[in-house]
């Protein structure tokens, strides 16, 4: 039986040039993380800690103050809650069409077919974490066609295989590939162009809300029966210091406990680690753990479970 793995907040190995817009002023100081999975970045200096695939991966993204990720599309869901700091999230072609501020602990279910762009507009260095769907995310990313311009101005050219070239490196595309082609005009007309009260409503839900909830048992946040009505091939439940738990707990399918608040002690097979906030925990199907909270004060998490759906989203005004 595959035995759980775990990834410190404080272990956590950056990629500065993950995304076609390293260069582009704005944006050239932001951190990629790949923490479970093969993630989505664009660069082989991508370091990714834990290979496995539990059906989704799992990431972040760290950003000083007023730095931005570019706007660009995912083919499947990409869910992010917010570890630290303040964020603005926008989106639409040109990121106008609306946008929403996440303060920390705030989580995002992020539908496709919408180019999204998010930005730290706290005081200090910022964090998110994300979800992405499938185990296979590579691949998955739609630029903005000015993000594409912006960034080749500034030397980077993304090659059709999802690969970087530097050409301040002198990195050119090999022989026999192409320039990974910008989206057709007909993709774009075909965008989904939401206002803000609309995916306020179905798609972000409050940190603050959640922990009043919580007193009653885990939340069902994502999932065919969430607070957010989706499935996007995995579900997120959110738990706190409150929530009451069996004694003994079954990963049915594969876990990722992601700390936001608190200490946390995981046991499994007689074995027990305390989490703090910012750290990932990968159960396997299989496992047989608990949680105990081990200090006063605030304590909250996040939990992905798989599903057997499929790692695409619906948006919440169609038929599913």
């Amino acid at each position: 039986m595959k035995q759980p793995q775990w990834v410190r907040f404080g272990e956590l190995i950056p990629c500065r040039s993950a995304f076609i817009d390293a260069h582009t002023p704005g944006s050239s100081e932001k951190e990629n993380f790949t923490i479970i999975g093969g993630g989505v970045s664009e660069s082989p200096d991508q370091h990714v800690h834990i290979k496995a695939t539990p059906g989704f991966n799992i990431g972040a993204a760290g950003q000083p103050p007023r730095c931005f990720n570019s706007l660009h599309s995912h083919d499947t869901a990409e869910v992010f809650f917010v570890l630290k700091g303040r964020w603005r999230f926008f989106w639409g072609e040109t990121g106008k069409d609306g946008e929403v501020v996440l303060e920390e602990g705030d989580i995002f279910n992020i539908p496709t077919r919408l180019f999204r762009g998010f930005e730290n507009i706290g005081s200090d260095y910022g964090m998110i974490m994300s979800i992405l769907g499938g185990n296979d995310a590579g691949g998955g990313v739609i630029w903005a066609p000015h993000v594409r311009e912006a960034a080749q101005a500034h030397g980077l050219v993304l090659g059709e295989t999802g690969r970087l070239y530097d050409t301040k490196k002198d990195e050119a595309l090999p022989d026999g590939e192409f320039e990974m082609p910008l989206p057709e005009q007909d993709w774009l007309n075909a965008l989904l162009r939401p206002d803000a009260t609309t995916v306020v409503k179905h798609y972000v839900a409050r940190y603050w809300d959640m922990m009043a909830m919580a007193a009653q048992g885990a939340v069902k946040v994502i999932g065919e029966h969430g607070l957010l009505i989706d499935k996007p091939g995995f579900e997120v439940d959110f738990l706190s210091r409150h929530s009451p738990l069996a004694e003994t707990l079954q990963a049915q399918k594969d876990v990722v406990l992601m700390v936001m608040r608190g200490h946390w002690a995981v046991n499994w097979q007689d074995k027990t680690e305390i989490f703090n906030p910012g750290d990932t925990v990968w159960l396997p199907e299989g496992t047989n753990y608990s949680l105990k909270v081990t200090a006063s004060g605030e304590a909250s998490l996040f939990r992905v479970t798989r599903t057997d759906d499929p790692a695409g989203l619906t948006w919440a005004g169609e038929e599913a």
